[in-house]
């Protein structure tokens, strides 16, 4: 596990170049974005995750910090939507998605996370180093996934604004993160996952959902990367 506030150390095996370029060629699946139709999505940067002492605390999260606060600039100033994803519990999770509830949280660490995550609880909040703007949306979610079946209002929110292209980073990698991009996938979204801009516990297990990502759901890109692909995407198609 990761102790110390560091990016990941990011290390793709080589069969996920060997079987991207067998499916397209090597070449990216969106070599272009439309900034207007593009929504950078921040899964579950609150304090519950990002806190010290907090019960899901991820030192690694907070290191992503600067590039998410740079992500959200470059997708405002290129005219795309930045989305706040809070995960939540509340009457509402605990009825709905009660099998979480009573065989995957339970114990102490299950009632911890349960009142981190209650909406008014200083755990629920947005992490205070993030750079969250009047405008921006923020959306509440009851799973891990902010686009399955009740979960959340994102994919309403999405489409009446014409978003077709989502940013996805956050916490943690491979559950919230890996978990929305692969249904943005299938609810034919053009999604991209950020490598150095998402978090979770270690590095084997953010490079593995990279791994799965970059072959199957979306692209894999650094946040230098998109930040050029939003400065320079305002003729995209």
């Amino acid at each position: 596990m990761i102790t110390e506030e560091r990016l990941h150390r990011i290390a793709l095996p080589d069969y996920v170049a060997e079987r991207v370029r067998s499916r397209r060629g090597g070449e990216p699946a969106f070599a272009t974005i439309a900034p207007a139709r593009t929504a950078l999505v921040v899964v579950d940067l609150q304090n519950g995750f990002m806190a010290p002492g907090q019960p899901a605390e991820m030192p690694t999260a907070r290191a992503i910090v600067p590039n998410v606060n740079r992500l959200a600039t470059a997708t405002r100033d290129a005219g795309g939507t930045v989305v706040w994803i809070k995960n939540t519990f509340d009457a509402e999770a605990a009825m709905t998605w009660s099998v979480w509830r009573r065989h995957f949280a339970t114990g102490d660490w299950g009632q911890r996370m349960e009142q981190a995550f209650t909406p008014g609880d200083p755990g629920y909040e947005i992490y205070g180093e993030l750079d969250v703007k009047p405008d921006d949306l923020v959306v509440p979610k009851r799973r891990f996934s902010a686009l399955v079946q009740g979960s959340s209002a994102l994919d309403t929110v999405l489409r009446q604004r014409g978003i077709d292209t989502l940013l996805i980073v956050g916490t943690a990698t491979n559950v919230c993160c890996e978990s929305t991009i692969r249904d943005g996938m299938m609810m034919n979204y053009k999604c991209i996952m950020v490598s150095d801009a998402n978090a979770c516990r270690t590095d084997e297990e953010h490079n593995a959902t990279l791994a799965t990502v970059a072959i199957l759901f979306g692209d894999v890109r650094s946040t230098d990367e998109v930040i050029t692909m939003l400065s320079t995407g305002s003729n995209a198609g």
